[in-house]
């Protein structure tokens, strides 16, 4: 009898995890990436978890459901939170990562494992065999076409964008100060102070500047959490000073004041030589980013290592189409994971990795596949994107909101920390109740650099 072994097509954050957590629970695996031999709009190497849209995994803390739910994945085993532990740069009371160094970790990590077999090629059929379709919110327009054939037509989309990128040493830091917001984090963010009429003459700039445009059958549909700036903008001068242009918890050194609004950059490489310029995901043509953003105090003289483009980003309409265990309903043996089935955020599709793994798992070795206690934030998330009697389904974050309510009179922090505990505990219940089994970190994990 043949080993049985299951196919994870897509190698970014879903379909690394998926690849790992099955490998190291016995099972075989083929590894398809079609990068570096055929390239995405928005990628640049052929490493594999490689992140384009910004290096921030969001909070890590244990008051917001993101940062649960990172701890959710660490209880499972979780590879891509080993690498960007290794990988972690400073940000706060977030978790960044140094790029090159947690894609290269999952690269390594991966093709050193020999029940691993990677194949470099795009994949543009599906058959029966046993899959973890991974392939990320780029997927080919082959594999799409293939993916409707299966499940229909009836696709989403959204467009998503990402953030410049500038060199540390072309920030003015005679205007720039160091803080993080009320003194989180101590210094680890770069700021660029704007009194009114410099942020007026900026919003309107912003609003004016030239932008990419769309096809003519296409339609910009934007998801709320990865917004365009200008897009932002428009809704009114004042909405980017309540959203990533806020001032409040900072003061600037210069005046012992604080600043009528803030352009914040975080580290995006462990040595601080790059940096991200935070929520400023733009749709702006490529002169125009240059132009208008060397108009924010302090980076008059910015060099650009990376500058914001925007992408079309695709997703099933997942509550039509999966069922909870993350299998196809009309397949047993065909599961999808990652951005695709409408979960946003590098966690988040991490998360979906891991499930699909587990369960992928017991399919093949002739087992019930399981569904995560809903009091877990990877469990709520699921139970959300899968809700049969959703409509007009759009990509949802893990939140505290999609959990079933606490008894008793909690509020604000203390019910965040009550949440958050009960789905550690739920979790760790969950984890024993089902004796599943906790993947080792591979000894190859935290190499700093693979081959592409």
């Amino acid at each position: 009898m043949n080993e049985p072994i299951v196919n994870v097509i897509g190698a970014g954050l879903a379909g690394s995890e998926a690849a790992f957590q099955l490998a190291r629970r016995g099972v075989r695996v083929r590894l398809f990436e079609m990068r570096p031999i055929r390239m995405t709009e928005a990628h640049r190497t052929g490493m594999f978890g490689e992140l384009v849209c910004s290096n921030s995994l969001r909070s890590a803390s244990l008051e917001t459901a993101v940062g649960v739910l990172k701890e959710e994945m660490r209880l499972l085993g979780s590879i891509v939170m080993k690498a960007a532990g290794r990988a972690s740069v400073p940000a706060g009371s977030a978790l960044a990562v140094d790029r090159e160094e947690f894609a290269g970790a999952l690269t390594s990590s991966l093709n050193a494992d020999p029940m691993i077999e990677v194949a470099r090629a795009e994949v543009t059929a599906i058959d029966s065999a046993p899959t973890i379709l991974a392939s990320g919110p780029l997927t080919s327009a082959a594999l799409g076409a293939e993916l409707n054939r299966i499940v229909g037509e009836r696709n989403l989309y959204f467009y998503d964008a990402i953030a410049p990128v500038v060199s540390a040493d072309s920030i003015d830091m005679t205007v720039a100060f160091r803080a993080s917001r009320y003194g989180v984090g101590g210094d680890d963010y770069i700021n660029c102070p704007l009194n009114e009429n410099q942020y007026a003459t900026f919003i309107d700039a912003l609003i004016a500047a030239e932008k990419v445009a769309a096809h003519d059958f296409e339609k910009m549909i934007y998801f709320e959490g990865c917004m365009p700036i200008e897009e932002m903008a428009r809704r009114g001068p004042m909405t980017l000073s309540f959203g990533p242009m806020k001032p409040v918890g900072l003061i600037d050194p210069r005046t012992g004041r604080r600043p009528f609004a803030v352009v914040q950059l975080r580290h995006d490489d462990r040595e601080g030589r790059l940096y991200n310029i935070v929520g400023f995901q733009t749709k702006m043509t490529y002169g125009e980013q240059r132009r208008v953003l060397r108009m924010i105090p302090g980076l008059e003289r910015a060099e650009f290592v990376r500058l914001g483009s925007l992408h079309r980003n695709t997703f099933i309409d997942s509550p039509r189409l999966l069922r909870p265990t993350l299998q196809l309903r009309s397949s047993d043996t065909l599961l999808l994971a990652g951005q695709m089935i409408g979960v946003e955020g590098y966690v988040e599709s991490a998360a979906a990795g891991l499930l699909a793994a587990i369960n992928a798992e017991r399919i093949v070795n002739g087992r019930v596949p399981l569904v995560p206690p809903p009091e877990t934030a990877l469990g709520s998330l699921i139970a959300y994107i899968t809700d049969t009697a959703r409509s007009d389904f759009q990509p949802m974050n893990a939140n505290f909101g999609l959990m079933p309510p606490i008894t008793g009179r909690a509020r604000g922090r203390e019910k965040k920390v009550q949440l958050g505990l009960r789905a550690l505990d739920a979790m760790k219940d969950w984890i024993r109740r089902e004796r599943l089994e906790i993947p080792e970190s591979p000894a190859a994990l935290g190499a700093s650099s693979a081959p592409a």
